[in-house]
């Protein structure tokens, strides 16, 4: 499997903070999620690969090309959703049809209206008047109007509804179905990733602390649970990280089904993103 994105020791840096040295590869035909706290990085790496900011070192190779370099050559390929969106409030929203037919040569404007009147957008209501959540239907329908190869979406599920979040869902699966599409997805909606993304890039305080596929987490990692005396009796070298509350602890491990048979006694349950990031940042190393 050829990759889409190629990032080699970039490092971008702040007075109080410092994204980096990442090296990551992003294969095509994957959706890829990042997670992470408020902070960690992950909007800061996407400005980074699209040339938004200066990175002060590395290299960003997207379709074998350096986006740093060329990026005029690769960019009607792209498709983008920030989590602010770039349109002028008072344009109406037919209107951004206009303007992306002149920024785009791929533009698509029969594809456009197709996904405004599917969102159920009104054509002749400006950009301002609209809810938070049908602008940002708006930046996904602009983002998939131009058939580009690669989507970047930071946040591009906040805000909208349990049931337009599935459609969305739905939409960016069928995007990558061909294999010739890939789609880098940024959310604090793990939940979302659990059911859409093929990989995982986990970053905390500006670093890649874990890049693996979504079922290799899911399946290896869970969570021990034990009572307060019997903390004791686990082994240390099985514990990443652990959080103690009222009546025990639960303690994150890897390799559950080897340690499933080692504690028998104990509950080992599965793992949700949320709290493989919960007890990876906040628990007791």
């Amino acid at each position: 499997m050829k990759n889409v994105i190629e990032v080699k020791r970039l490092v971008k840096k702040y007075k109080n903070f410092v994204l980096g040295p990442i090296d990551v590869n992003i294969p095509s035909g994957c959706i890829i999620g990042l997670i992470g706290e408020n902070g960690a990085g992950k909007t800061t790496f996407i400005k980074a690969l699209l040339n938004i900011i200066k990175v002060d070192v590395g290299n960003v190779k997207i379709f074998g090309k350096d986006y740093l370099k060329e990026e005029d050559k690769i960019k009607e390929d792209i498709g983008v959703v920030l989590d602010n969106m770039f349109f002028s409030s008072n344009l109406k929203v037919k209107e951004v049809n206009s303007i992306m037919k002149g920024v785009y040569k791929t533009w698509d404007e029969d594809l456009f209206f197709n996904y405004i009147d599917g969102f159920s957008l009104p054509t002749n209501k400006k950009i301002k008047t609209l809810s938070e959540g049908m602008k940002k239907k708006l930046e996904i329908a602009t983002a998939l109007s131009h058939h580009p190869k690669l989507l970047i979406l930071d946040e591009p599920t906040s805000k909208l509804d349990p049931v337009v979040r599935s459609e969305i869902l739905d939409i960016f699966m069928e995007f990558v179905s061909d294999e010739n599409h890939s789609i880098i997805f940024s959310t604090h909606i793990t939940s979302d990733l659990e059911y859409i993304a093929d990989k995982i890039i986990f970053i905390n305080n500006g670093e890649v602390i874990m890049d693996k596929y979504r079922d290799e987490i899911l399946d290896s990692y869970g969570i021990l649970k034990c009572d307060l005396d019997e903390f004791e009796n686990i082994d240390k070298e099985d514990i990443i990280s652990y959080k103690k509350n009222r009546y025990g602890y639960n303690i994150l491990i890897e390799n559950k089904d080897k340690l499933s048979k080692k504690y028998k006694k104990y509950i080992l349950d599965k793992i949700s993103l949320d709290e493989l990031m919960f007890l990876i940042i906040k628990g007791v190393k």
